[in-house]
């Protein structure tokens, strides 16, 4: 719930400048607007390399789910990534594994990729539940036919996300052998999938985040809704 048109187009045209002046980014760049801006941003990022991504989607492909919009509806709007079972909608809005999953399989349906959240409290963390979590997320969250072609999963531990904390490089790396080992016997392409780090993500940490073996991307919060902030982000790529 951050920006307004006038805010969220400016933000935008920064951010394709940006990339244009860059030539080929060091890395793949989604943004997830509100789904009020979607189409006006679409319209904004033609000829750049950044896609365009939403914030949650319904579930299914239309019928009488009044105020939810269809994975088949943003991808009309311009949408290639859509994101599922982000920590404020499990934890805010009460969304379940199962729900998240139905979710995930509505974006695939709609043949655009899924970034699946997934992460452990401060009270699972204190009881050393991490692992525990994170392997019944990812394995009650992601359909059968999640593979990276298809599907990404963001680490998000719920208790860094606006909190300025993050996990140690040990701890983060642990968390995504984790998702990894999950999700790769599950059968199927799920080994390929590309696992990011979310939670307090900055221009001044994402370097030494990125470079840990194990992260795969970052998900960015509240640093995006700054050009160039988000930008060191980007610029921190390895």
């Amino acid at each position: 719930m951050n920006c307004l048109r006038a805010d969220g187009v400016r933000l935008a045209s920064e951010l394709r400048e940006r990339a244009l002046a860059a030539g080929r980014l060091p890395c793949d760049v989604v943004v997830c607007p509100p789904a009020t801006l979607l189409h006006e941003i679409s319209v904004v990022l033609r000829e750049s390399d950044i896609a365009l991504g939403a914030q949650d989607c319904g579930e299914g492909d239309f019928g009488a789910q009044t105020g939810n919009i269809s994975a088949a509806m943003l991808k009309d709007a311009g949408c290639e990534y859509i994101i599922a079972g982000h920590s404020e909608r499990r934890h805010g809005q009460g969304e379940t594994d199962a729900r998240v999953r139905r979710k995930v399989q509505s974006v695939h349906d709609a043949g655009l990729v899924a970034i699946v959240c997934v992460g452990e409290t401060e009270a699972e963390r204190d009881q050393n539940l991490t692992f525990d979590v994170l392997a019944r997320q990812v394995d009650a969250s992601l359909p059968m036919d999640a593979g990276g072609g298809n599907t990404v999963v963001a680490y998000e531990p719920v208790w860094a996300i606006g909190s300025g904390r993050t996990p140690s490089a040990d701890e983060i790396a642990a968390a995504h052998r984790q998702i990894r080992a999950v999700a790769a016997r599950r059968g199927g392409a799920g080994g390929d999938i590309r696992i990011l780090y979310g939670g307090s993500v900055k221009g001044d940490n994402a370097a030494a985040i990125l470079a840990i073996p194990e992260v795969e991307g970052a998900l960015v919060g509240g640093a995006s809704l700054k050009a160039g902030e988000f930008w060191k982000i980007v610029e921190s790529c390895p």
